[in-house]
């Protein structure tokens, strides 16, 4: 049976991260460890190749997969815009995952040895990191769902300038991750940030972008109804509070993409959006709820632990930017949640600009993978 453990370190320098993170993970016991997770905050960005270096070395662990991020969460901790790192090592069996390299255009640059193994073990289940520089990255992390018939889970890389990944080497402009074999027993699950304001509504016209009618009448009109009378006298107060949102067809909850709203033209009463909208696709809006999504994370992490057939052993979290102190109030309380629905489980994860479940992008929200 598989062991998960973590380490976490703050320092002035990488030399100093890297040293604390491989004290911890060579007095865990494991071993036999196979695979690494290892994230950093932005400060560390430069510097690692070094750590991942060091980390190989001096553990022995050969497989390592990760990423930098504006922050990142490891068991009951959150770090943002600090020089810090996390690692998780597991004693999974290699011939039960593949980590894969980087893929920047087309799935033809995954190796034959990777094909390979994708067509004789079926793998159910994909951790990625993706490039948001990269234009193709959501459409990349679709069509690798659909060739490896894998649920994918991950992220966009929330780094300011550059964006960088681990794929059993440091490497950016694509899509990287981990792909493991149904023997790999999980259970995930996905937190919304938002609560609907409305019900659904046909987009009747539109331009890229913008929304030029709903139901037949002027988006702006519509728009107004569902918020109400008094956000509606200034709709400045609507700025990063009320969303777009694009339900999913088929979804047995209620589950929505959300898009920021990026701007309100009131004299031709449209809506622009981030993201293409076409006619004759459903829209509904949404505002961004502390409450809401602190109960809806306590529920979605109950859920998902339930659905094991045992005792989570270890997980990896992908949470929204926005989230953390800006939604739960204060830096720490998210993982704090988490940890109190789960227990001593080791966790380890990254803030993202987006994030992926079931290869879809989404905004705002948290996504939990556990491991049996």
């Amino acid at each position: 049976m598989s062991q998960f453990k973590t380490a976490f370190a703050e320092a002035e320098d990488w030399t100093g991260v890297a040293k604390s993170c491989a004290d911890q993970l060579l007095d865990t016991g494991l071993e036999d460890a196979s695979l690494g997770f290892l994230y950093v905050t932005e400060p560390l960005i430069g510097d690692l190749s070094s750590i991942l270096t060091y980390l190989r070395q001096t553990t022995g662990v050969p497989h390592w997969v990760g990423a930098a991020a504006m922050g990142i969460c490891v068991d009951a901790k959150e770090v943002f815009n600090r020089p810090a790192a996390a690692a998780m090592l597991t004693t999974l069996p290699e011939d039960q995952f593949r980590v894969l390299p980087t893929i920047t255009d087309t799935l033809e640059n995954i190796s034959g040895e990777i094909t390979t193994w994708m067509g004789q073990r079926n793998p159910t289940l994909g951790i990625v990191h993706a490039d948001p520089s990269n234009a193709k990255s959501p459409l990349l992390v679709q069509n690798l769902a659909e060739t490896s018939s894998s649920f994918l889970v991950g992220g966009l890389t929330s780094t300011r300038d550059k964006s960088r990944q681990v794929a059993d080497e440091v490497t950016s402009g694509g899509i990287s991750g981990i792909l493991f074999a149904p023997e790999v027993q999980v259970s995930t699950g996905l937190s919304q940030g938002c609560v609907p304001v409305g019900e659904s509504h046909l987009v009747s016209d539109s331009i890229d972008n913008v929304i030029i009618g709903l139901d037949g009448e002027k988006a702006l009109d519509v728009f107004k109804n569902d918020i109400g009378e008094l956000l509606s006298r200034d709709l400045n107060r609507v700025a990063g509070y009320v969303h777009a949102a694009i339900p999913i067809e088929g979804s047995d909850t209620g589950d929505y993409m959300v898009r920021d709203l990026v701007g309100i033209d009131p004299t031709r009463g449209w809506l622009a959006v981030g993201g293409n909208i076409q006619t004759g696709d459903r829209v509904m809006f949404v505002r961004r709820d502390p409450d809401t999504a602190q109960e809806d994370l306590v529920n979605t992490v109950e859920i998902i632990k339930n659905r094991l057939s045992g005792t989570a052993r270890g997980g990896v979290y992908c949470s929204c930017i926005a989230r953390s102190a800006n939604m739960f109030g204060e830096e720490g309380r998210e993982m704090a949640l988490i940890r109190e629905c789960l227990g001593d489980v080791p966790l380890i994860g990254f803030y993202a600009g987006g994030e992926f479940s079931n290869a879809r992008l989404y905004s705002y929200t948290g996504v939990l993978t556990l491991f049996l």
